[in-house]
């Protein structure tokens, strides 16, 4: 079967209405309506609906994005019921994008809602014409080679890239926005003369993010970046690959994922001072636990995801740069620059 996709916001721009206008006067006055027209003429592709993906596409169609291209070849299943707000009990068996598409269009009518749900969608000629077809595309839930492909195909079209995700209490968030130019106060300016300035950031594909080093920083600076957190979220990825995508969910698991996760730690270079050894106790929770998705983490990962996609849409203030991992045991959230 063939996949038709519908053309996004190419061509001429389509300028806001004055009834848009009202409906986005909240934002309008926050950003400006430049960058809402952006936003307005801007078509997103979110890849897999779990409970990030649900949280981040609640708050892209109420901020008013023109259109909505969803992918997804499963069927709702109980799990979904949990953190998937677009699912009711009636959905069980359903397509995910046929249960969502009208649940989506309700948040707000003037968002265009695609729904795909081909199995054909990820293989090469498909989704180079689906990458074509839209401005910015946000993978969720995946495993780490699948979204090292994307990201090298969104790279081959001059797409920006967002890759976001849960295991169980953690959760992440990583872009590759290219070179990304953007407006961004001038903080040495007098607080009484406010002004902005132009800024621009140079992005690294995800294979070379992952080759990160953590060599040159000094004890301070690598305890706040949460190190343990972020190789436990690599050693995840690895397990995957190891076990055709399974995750652990036993602690019978649990010898294995450490050793893959010192083995990481090892080749990366962290202070020894703040961390030698992987923490037994987090392996342990994260071999019982990651496999589950919980509510509240996916809903902070989500609305983290929606606002950074927005912020990159609008050009105003500095995107994520280029790593963000969430701690939901602490509630603590960190950033870290991997190969930038």
């Amino acid at each position: 079967m063939s996949a038709q996709y519908e053309g996004g916001s190419k061509g001429n721009p389509v300028q806001i209405t004055e009834d848009e206008a009202a409906v986005y006067d909240r934002q309008i006055r926050l950003w400006g309506l430049e960058a809402q027209q952006r936003m307005r003429n801007a078509t997103i592709l979110v890849v897999r609906l779990r409970g990030v993906a649900t949280e981040a596409i609640k708050n892209i169609v109420l901020a008013g994005i023109g259109k909505l291209v969803i992918v997804d070849t499963d069927e709702v299943s109980e799990e979904d019921l949990g953190a998937g707000f677009f699912f009711r009990d009636e959905d069980l068996g359903k397509k995910k994008v046929d249960a969502a598409k009208a649940r989506i269009e309700s948040l707000n009518p003037l968002v265009a809602v695609q729904a795909m749900k081909h199995h054909t969608l990820l293989e090469r000629e498909s989704l180079d014409a689906l990458v074509m077809s839209v401005d910015l595309v946000c993978v969720t839930d995946w495993d780490r080679e699948g979204l090292i492909q994307i990201n090298e195909v969104c790279r081959r079209f001059g797409k920006p890239f967002y890759a976001g995700g849960t295991f169980g209490l953690l959760g992440y968030i990583f872009c590759d926005l290219l070179k990304h130019d953007y407006i961004s106060p001038d903080r040495s300016a007098p607080s009484e003369a406010p002004r902005n300035v132009k800024a621009s950031a140079v992005y690294s594909p995800m294979h070379m993010a992952l080759r990160h080093r953590w060599s040159g920083l000094t004890k301070r600076q690598t305890k706040e970046l949460n190190p343990a957190i972020l190789h436990v979220l690599l050693s995840l990825w690895e397990y995957q690959k190891v076990h055709n995508g399974k995750l652990p969910e036993s602690l019978d698991e649990a010898p294995e994922l450490l050793s893959i996760a010192n083995s990481i730690l090892a080749t990366s270079d962290v202070n020894k001072q703040v961390l030698d050894s992987m923490p037994r106790e987090l392996i342990e929770t994260m071999s019982t636990s990651a496999s589950h998705e919980f509510s509240p983490v996916c809903a902070v990962v989500g609305g983290v995801l929606a606002q950074d996609i927005l912020k990159a849409l609008a050009a105003r203030e500095a995107p994520i740069a280029n790593f963000f991992v969430f701690d939901g045991s602490s509630g603590s959230g960190t950033v870290c620059r991997m190969n930038m």
